[in-house]
């Protein structure tokens, strides 16, 4: 089965297109399904994944409220399919990565669903690889909107 992927917007995205990210997102999810980490997945076996574009605000509340850490950051993920993305955090990175504030926004919706499908970063080893790996995927995708 393959999940549905629909992006919530409930801050100002600037110059984000929500419509385009979430064709990304649809383009990378393949990818991301064939990149099993050693967690237990849960990503082939949802049918929906909901994406919500947040302010750093928001996701610090969130971020404070299930993690104990009041702190901004730029993705959290929960194992039901629910993905929050930090719109000011990727405007805030995007210039330090080399990326758009787009592609940034796609990156963290990669690594959310890398977690969705066993990865980790919570040690240095898991973290090196899910790095690597969501670099790749963006990298493909990326190739393949260029064409």
């Amino acid at each position: 089965m393959r999940a549905r992927i629909e992006i919530f917007v409930h801050t100002d995205c600037g110059e984000l297109d929500p419509e385009r990210l979430e064709e990304r997102a649809r383009r990378a999810l393949p990818h991301c399904l064939r990149a099993r980490g050693r967690e237990e997945p849960v990503l082939g076996d949802l049918a929906e994944i909901e994406v919500s574009l947040v302010s750093d605000e928001t996701i610090a509340g969130v971020h404070q409220e299930f993690l104990d850490d009041p702190t901004p950051t730029d993705v959290i993920t929960f194992p039901h399919g629910e993905i929050l993305l930090s719109i000011d955090t990727a405007r805030r990175e995007a210039p330090s990565h080399g990326n758009s504030v787009e592609d940034e926004a796609l990156l963290y919706l990669i690594h959310g669903l890398l977690h969705l499908n066993g990865h980790t970063d919570l040690k240095e080893p898991d973290r090196t690889e899910m790095h690597r790996v969501q670099e790749e995927i963006l990298r493909r995708v990326l190739l393949a909107s260029a064409e």
